[in-house]
């Protein structure tokens, strides 16, 4: 862990102001032992600050729930365990609108409100739009305000609770197993296999900026992709390296891969 290391890290300007934000929290928070967090960060953002921090002890990436997508880095002291960012005091906070069922609104149309609402977008974390629901999870500091003055989105008009975090509700993705056999874990091997295309062409994919591990842009397609990393190519979607079983009897290595459809 080391402050100089951001300039070697950040690919813009904006990526650098946000770095040095998070390491001055975090940072703080291990000083001072006492928890400290971030603003909820994209999949390209945690993966800045996971080659920025690396994974030391008592530092954790937290959206609310598992497998969250928008998370906040989050330092514990030791004498706190990880269980307590679920508890009343977690710096996440779910906020659940319920509506008429007969009304159709979706990801954009909530985000789109919490936007208008005066919202800053690093405030909220995942949007889950249920039927006749909706729970999304904001920062702790915001949802006091939220509780009193968002009541609607768009011309639909909701009832806004405050529910613990263990009783989201979440939706399960909906994905596509495959099962494959690669001679390596090449970003274009992992593609070709993921989205059922020619090598070569996954290969174009990447050498035109089109593909990304972990929200992180990629043009090497020679670049090893690892067991638990996201792969998202424009155009095409999102798949996930989910297992590597090891190698066949003919040397190649057997993955399974998990496409988001």
């Amino acid at each position: 862990m080391d402050r100089n290391n951001i300039d070697k890290i950040a690919k813009t300007p904006e990526d650098r102001l946000l770095l040095a934000k998070v390491w001055d929290k975090i940072n703080a928070g291990l000083r001072k032992s006492i928890p400290a967090n971030s603003c909820f960060l994209s999949p390209r953002e945690l993966e800045l600050t996971r080659l920025l921090f690396g994974e030391p002890e008592g530092l954790y990436r937290f959206g609310g729930f598992a497998d969250a997508e928008r998370q906040m880095l989050v330092y514990l002291p030791e004498y706190l365990e990880e269980e307590s960012l679920y508890y009343d005091d977690s710096p996440v906070a779910c906020l659940r609108a319920v509506y008429y069922e007969g009304d159709s609104l979706t990801h954009r149309d909530f985000l789109g409100a919490l936007m208008g609402a005066g919202v800053a977008r690093e405030t909220v974390g995942d949007i889950c739009v249920g039927k006749g629901s909706c729970d999304f999870f904001v920062s702790r500091e915001i949802a006091p305000y939220l509780l009193q003055n968002f009541t609607s989105a768009g011309r639909t008009k909701f009832r806004l609770s405050e529910i613990p975090l263990t009783e989201a509700s979440i939706p399960e993705p909906e994905i596509r197993e495959i099962r494959d056999t690669l001679a390596s874990c090449r970003l274009d091997a992992v593609i070709s296999s993921g989205f059922h295309i020619g090598r070569s062409l996954a290969a174009d994919y990447v050498n035109a900026g089109k593909a990304a591990i972990n929200g992180l842009p990629c043009t090497k397609p020679d670049k090893t992709v690892s067991e638990g990393d996201k792969v998202s190519v424009r155009g095409l979607g999102k798949c996930k390296l989910h297992q590597v079983n090891g190698q066949t009897k003919k040397g190649r290595i057997s993955v399974l891969i998990h496409r988001y459809v």
